[in-house]
């Protein structure tokens, strides 16, 4: 199945995306038709997920639960050790399915690509670390005598629900983690990005997944709500808008949740930063993927010495940025997702300069692609400061006292990640200590992340954290053994 994606994306042919359903690729049902963005024509075709088709796929999880707990966790690293090396030697077809289907710059799918190959491998590393503890019960009157042991079991059917904007990597995290932990994951694919859902699925039954251990289903909303309240369902992993997050929650009712909901990130520039190395990054990691990510930089706060100095430099990096073809080997921004997200860059900048900012670049589209647009100086109320904008657009903002550019930074709705450019570790422990967000990253963008590092936020940015670690211990559940009357430690 993999290779039949591969080729036809490479022919150019429309690709007819299969469900992956109780071990057997499918393809019939109502199609759901994809446009790409940038073509502007239909790229992938999926069959979407009748009632009859989510039962099917519901019974199968439950009965295959068992069959991929008896694996051992040395088996399940082999496979994703396997399926790494397979995404590493097909990363450049894979990387222009994401092209074809998101409008993404070829660059920026090859990167995504490298992480899904470090996804899978950190899996494996995590899956053969899984293991128990031998507690201390002896070191109470009471427990004299005893002893008693836990292990980590799976807690067995996995629900991936995965958005747009990294289709391939949140997927290796999900399924990549839940497969290491022992369940039967049933994935969910966002409707915009069916092919490389069903290509890195393909790819892990080839690596040696044993079909009992994953199956995948097409459908917009209405397909996740049923699956998030079935009562098969033990854990839930969601990436996605808050509002839709809120629906999965209800839903769910009383399941484990992991939820990364989006963030609206900040920035802050202090005077001690090296400015034309924060402007160069911020001006990278503004519009990759045309900002198109829960932690791309939306906010920068300078400080007002270096305010002016900073947009000049800025303003000069994100206007070497080449807009183009995301097929090109050289475009760095591509494609939104579709026309609706690229006139939100558009009508959110031209509100904002209504209020008094200056556009400085952008505030344009040509169909789905947004030009790279920088908003300086918007009113504190202004949407492109305080609602998440997910587009091609950084608002650039002056600031006088570190200790009021937290509070600013901490007043909104979101808190997931935060950057800091500056030398001052005191600066750098107050930030970490008194920013309302789940990471910061130092002389870095808010927009940076090591896949084997806790990544997850606060307030309406969610819960729980996506790293295989952490996620291994939300898709496993601790049993204890009491042995009584034998003891380890000693009967005295």
């Amino acid at each position: 199945m993999l290779e039949v994606l591969l080729r036809s994306s490479i022919e150019d042919d429309m690709m007819v995306v299969p469900a992956f359903v109780a071990g057997e690729w499918q393809v019939e049902g109502p199609p759901g038709d994809r446009i790409g963005p940038y073509l502007g024509r239909v790229v992938s075709r999926a069959p979407q997920a009748q009632p009859a088709d989510l039962e099917r796929v519901l019974r199968f999880a439950k009965e295959s639960a068992r069959t991929v707990a008896a694996l051992a966790p040395a088996s399940r690293a082999a496979v994703l050790e396997r399926a790494s090396a397979a995404v590493r030697a097909d990363r450049d077809a894979l990387a222009r399915l994401l092209a074809l289907e998101l409008g993404k710059p070829v660059k920026d799918g090859r990167g995504e690509l490298d992480r899904v190959a470090d996804t899978f491998a950190v899996c494996a590393a995590e899956a053969r670390n899984i293991g128990g503890e031998t507690l201390p019960v002896a070191g109470w009157e009471r427990g004299v005598g005893n002893t008693a042991l836990t292990f980590r079991a799976p807690v067995g059917v996995a629900l991936a629900i995965t958005p747009f904007n990294a289709p391939a990597n949140l997927l290796a995290h999900k399924l990549g983690a839940s497969f290491a932990a022992g369940n039967t994951t049933i994935v969910k694919a966002p409707p915009q990005a069916p092919a490389i859902s069903a290509a890195l699925v393909a790819l892990l039954v080839e690596a040696g997944m044993p079909p009992e251990a994953v199956q995948l289903v097409h459908g917009g909303g209405e397909v996740g709500s049923v699956l998030c309240a079935a009562d098969e369902v033990a854990v839930i992993s969601f990436t996605g808008s808050p509002r839709t997050g809120a629906a999965v929650a209800r839903a769910a009712g009383a399941k484990r949740l992991v939820l990364e909901l989006g963030g609206n990130a900040a920035t802050i520039v202090c005077e001690d930063a090296d400015l034309a190395h924060a402007a160069r990054t911020c001006a990278r990691t503004g519009y990759s993927n045309s900002g198109q990510s829960c932690i791309s930089v939306q906010r920068v706060y300078v400080h007002e010495s270096r305010y002016a100095e900073f947009l000049d430099l800025f303003t000069e990096r994100v206007r070497e940025l080449r807009v183009g073809d995301p097929l090109d080997p050289a475009t760095d921004v591509g494609s939104m997702v579709d026309e609706d997200a690229a006139e939100r860059v558009v009508a959110w900048s031209a509100k904002a300069a209504a209020d008094g900012a200056r556009v400085l670049l952008g505030g344009t589209r040509d169909r789905a692609s947004a030009a790279p647009t920088i908003v300086a100086g918007p009113s504190p109320d202004a949407l492109v400061v305080t609602h998440e904008i997910f587009g091609a657009l950084v608002a650039v903002l002056p600031y006088a006292d570190f200790d009021e550019v937290v509070a600013t930074c901490n007043a909104g709705r979101y808190g997931l990640q935060a950057g800091l450019f500056t030398r001052d570790i005191g600066r750098i422990m107050s930030a970490w200590r008194d920013l309302e967000v789940g990471g910061v990253i130092v002389n870095g963008s808010s927009n940076y992340r090591l896949d084997h590092v806790p990544f997850g936020g606060v307030k309406d940015s969610g819960f729980g954290r996506e790293s295989p670690r952490c996620m291994i211990e939300d898709y496993t559940q601790v049993k204890t053994l009491m042995l009584r009357g034998t003891s380890i430690w000693g009967e005295n």
